[in-house]
């Protein structure tokens, strides 16, 4: 069985190929049954598309591979916080826990003042918050 330290490895790796691209250097995956479901890197200048976050587009990778907007056996890694808009799909698609590396200075979906992916007031059919995991960024 791998361990988180394994998965956030490889969203380094990916935020390392988002900048070199010209990206901000996120990477995120998304595991069901300790293997990889799905991975991105940041694309938003790429793109052109504000939404293009690593976070999300890993996201809809999961969504299509398993035809399913139920994410709920899944975690989510990522090298740094989710936003305020990457913790609504986080929460609206019910990822069961989310592993982080680096915090964000501004609307961190669990540091800011808006945790989105931490607070109760939410709609209820989105299920209980997601296990959060902040890993020190000294690991590797």
């Amino acid at each position: 069985m791998k361990d988180d330290i394994y998965y956030i490895n490889r969203c380094e790796e990916l935020g390392k190929s988002a900048a070199q691209k010209g990206n901000p250097p996120v990477g995120s995956v998304i595991v069901k049954d300790d293997q990889i479901l799905s991975e991105a890197e940041e694309a938003v200048k790429t793109k052109n598309d504000v939404t293009c976050h690593a976070e999300i587009e890993a996201i809809r990778i999961a969504v299509k591979k398993l035809d399913s907007s139920d994410l709920s056996e899944c975690i989510l890694f990522t090298s740094h916080e989710p936003c305020v808009m990457c913790s609504y799909a986080i929460r609206y698609y019910k990822i069961k826990k989310v592993v982080f590396l680096n915090a964000v200075d501004y609307l961190g979906g669990a540091t800011s003042s808006m945790p989105l992916l931490t607070s109760n007031e939410v709609p209820p059919h989105w299920g209980k918050p997601p296990e959060i995991v902040h890993l020190k960024s000294d690991i590797q």
